[in-house]
């Protein structure tokens, strides 16, 4: 008798298989419009009166694949470089958070500091720190001076911390006051509450900001290349010099979006399952 209570009505298995013919329905006609949109797309662009001399500067399958190896080596420094100032990016960031949020007039003066730094490197373009730390600090001719790899990398981390700095900021400002009141009254310290409390609350809450500012720094490491480091975008540089083809730029291009593919996979899944957990009120 149980069993039978568990057994869906006619009404209920005519919703359940209208709502399957209306997804089925949906998929097919957004896979025939792709599919039409993407002919015609097709046809205008190999239809153009200048569409061979373009497809021989840009996409000459024997030039691609001359200088495929160089560049692929010059990627692999890339994601290196992304691993190393993605995490010091963050470690800044949260840093240069928790600086701001820091009450008391006694700690006016680095909250000031903290907050001149995010206006400054928020505002400059990126090249310009580049070519300041990669050009500029040598100049200087100090002893120790690091190369321009490592000066390049620190303008990076510079910039982008400055970035994530303001979005640790709005996630430690989302928690409510009074569970910092509770924590408090509960006997917990201020570097206790902050690391216990609001710190793991205000992470979670901007988790998909933090992964698109990630992505961003995944594209702008090619920036490097500015500084001289032989990177995928300097590599296809020397490549487009030698043989006066910009198939290599094309080349650099398709592997730098191969190399984004899976974080902004794991970007948009962290963002609709926030979305969903904020929907159902978690």
């Amino acid at each position: 008798m149980t069993a039978e209570l568990h057994q869906p009505s006619e009404i209920q298995r005519g919703r359940i298989a209208y709502r399957r013919r209306q997804t089925i329905r949906s998929v097919l006609l957004a896979a025939l419009s792709t599919a039409v949109v993407g002919v015609l797309l097709a046809v205008a662009v190999t239809g153009a009166p200048g569409w061979d001399r373009v497809k021989q500067s840009f996409f000459s399958p024997e030039v691609a694949w001359r200088w495929l190896p160089d560049i692929l080596e010059g990627l692999w420094l890339n994601v290196r470089l992304l691993v190393v100032c993605a995490a010091l990016a963050l470690t800044l960031g949260l840093l240069i958070a928790t600086l701001r949020t820091l009450r008391g007039a006694v700690f006016f003066p680095v909250r000031a500091l903290a907050t001149g730094y995010t206006y400054t490197f928020r505002g400059l373009p990126l090249i310009i720190v580049i070519y300041l730390m990669a050009y500029g600090i040598p100049g200087l001719r100090l002893q120790g001076t690091p190369g321009v790899l490592v000066l390049g990398g620190a303008a990076l981390v510079i910039t982008y911390g400055a970035y994530l700095a303001e979005v640790f900021r709005a996630g430690i400002e989302s928690v409510h006051p009074s569970q910092l009141a509770a924590a408090r009254s509960l006997g917990l310290t201020y570097r206790q509450t902050m690391r216990h409390v609001v710190l793991p609350q205000a992470i979670r809450r901007v988790a998909p900001p933090l992964l698109n500012d990630t992505v961003a720094l995944q594209k702008d490491v090619g920036l490097v290349s500015l500084a001289g480091p032989i990177d995928a975008v300097r590599a296809a540089q020397i490549g487009v010099a030698d043989d006066g083809n910009f198939t290599p730029y094309i080349v650099a291009g398709v592997l730098f979006v191969l190399l984004a593919l899976p974080l902004i996979g794991v970007t948009d899944w962290v963002t609709l399952r926030a979305a969903r957990r904020q929907s159902a009120g978690a």
